[in-house]
């Protein structure tokens, strides 16, 4: 009888062994999969999410870029010129088809403006919100979502991509995968360096040097 209680024992004292053993650390910092279809959206680096407002997997990016931007007030309108979560100028939000949703950024929802801000994303990328995108460690190259319908070869003609849509795939192929064909509505792709800018807006870099008009509370551009 006494070789039965010495397994019990043993199991026990092994369970709480295990029981007591460290568990690997977890990173704070969302990660690309629960944001995004592929690499193009980004995850905030530790040395970014220090300066920048706490920010959860669930309301990465925009809920806190917003939160960076205009604490997270979608209806901001404080008279500076700048208006809506994510500090929009006016003729940003006209340029890139805002007019459809509401004559002025904070008088349109959250979605709508959202949506504002991926045209915003095709033509300046992440450098359109300067200040919070460097809180966020966010990368500078411009990104496009990929809407119902669309292949990497319309992608590449739109942009006039160098290279069409074998380099698109290249370049995204995390996203994407393999198989070019396997291209799904909502997936974040990188425009390659050198490409055009695609469909409507103005070009704020050629124009204007860096995009600054879409800036951080206490940081607009003049």
């Amino acid at each position: 009888m006494l070789k039965p209680r010495l397994r019990f024992l043993s199991c026990v004292v092994l369970g709480a062994l295990v029981a007591l053993a460290p568990l690997p650390a977890v990173s704070a910092a969302p990660s690309v999969a629960a944001a995004s279809s592929g690499p193009a959206l980004g995850a905030p680096s530790a040395a970014g999410v220090s300066e920048a407002p706490a920010c959860a997997a669930s309301e990465w990016p925009w809920n806190c870029l917003a939160e960076c931007e205009s604490s997270g007030d979608w209806t901001a309108n404080t008279g500076n010129g700048y208006y809506g979560g994510l500090q929009f100028a006016q003729p940003t939000w006209e340029e890139h088809g805002g007019l459809a949703y509401a004559p002025r950024a904070d008088l349109a929802t959250r979605s709508e403006q959202i949506k504002v801000a991926e045209e915003v994303l095709s033509t300046q990328g992440w450098g359109a919100w300067p200040e919070c995108s460097k809180r966020y460690g966010l990368p500078d190259h411009r990104i496009h979502i990929v809407k119902t319908g669309e292949t990497l070869w319309s992608i590449a003609a739109r942009y006039k991509v160098r290279g069409g849509w074998q380099k698109l795939h290249e370049v995204n192929r995390e996203a994407v995968g393999p198989r070019p064909d396997g291209l799904v509505t909502g997936t974040w792709l990188v425009i390659p360096e050198g490409s055009g800018r695609g469909r409507g807006g103005h070009d704020e870099r050629r124009r204007f040097g860096p995009p600054a008009d879409i800036a951080p509370s206490g940081a607009k551009s003049s």
